[in-house]
């Protein structure tokens, strides 16, 4: 059995907002769990990055211009079935949570949120 400790995950941080990319990048810089990250604009480029580098874990948001977040969540889920994908939204719409779920996500944070919030998810997926 692995030890936790030696895992690393490479990560995707999709979102529109450059601000929240860098901040969603720098908490997962900080994690020893953490080998890499790689980055995405909107839903169409979230998927063919996870094409083409094949993440261990997707941080997607929602409301996106172009194809939104559940939209390529699903498309992503549909490449790869075992795909662990995260909604950091600030969508807090009981409806969008449902949708997530449905898709598969594995998880759902609302914005604003705390590093801590973050690196639980990443130790749950370590």
């Amino acid at each position: 059995m692995k030890d936790k400790k030696n895992m690393s995950l490479n990560v995707l941080v999709v979102d529109d907002s450059s601000f929240m990319r860098s901040l969603l990048t720098k908490i997962f810089k900080k994690s020893p769990n953490i080998d890499g990250v790689i980055e995405a604009i909107d839903g169409q480029s979230a998927i063919d990055q996870y094409q083409k580098e094949r993440p261990s874990l997707v941080t997607m948001d929602i409301d996106m211009p172009g194809m939104n977040g559940l939209d390529a969540a699903r498309k992503i889920k549909s490449i790869d079935p075992n795909a662990k994908i995260v909604m950091v939204t600030s969508a807090n719409k009981p409806e969008m949570r449902n949708e997530a779920e449905k898709i598969g996500t594995v998880g759902y944070i609302t914005k604003p949120f705390d590093a801590e919030k973050i690196n639980e998810v990443i130790n749950a997926l370590a």
